[in-house]
């Protein structure tokens, strides 16, 4: 039962992750499409914040899972 626990918990983190890790990218790129300089030099601001942002949204994810999968039983064959 405490495993159930666990998992749900590692769950509802991962959603409010994703949620909070989106709000931020959008509001990252919303600061930067918001300056007045043109495109060009701000595209590659809008990528390397977006890289960075999903890279550890990513590794956070990865580390959450390799959790569940240390906690959870394995059924043998």
């Amino acid at each position: 039962m405490k495993t159930n626990i666990k998992i749900k918990f590692i769950y509802w983190t991962k959603v409010t992750l994703a949620i909070f890790g989106f709000l931020i990218w959008i509001a990252t790129i919303l600061n930067i499409a918001s300056s007045p300089t043109p495109f060009i030099e701000q595209a590659p601001y809008c990528m390397i914040s977006t890289m960075i942002i999903f890279a550890i949204l990513s590794a956070i994810y990865r580390g959450l899972d390799y959790i569940i999968d240390r906690n959870t039983p394995k059924k043998d064959d």
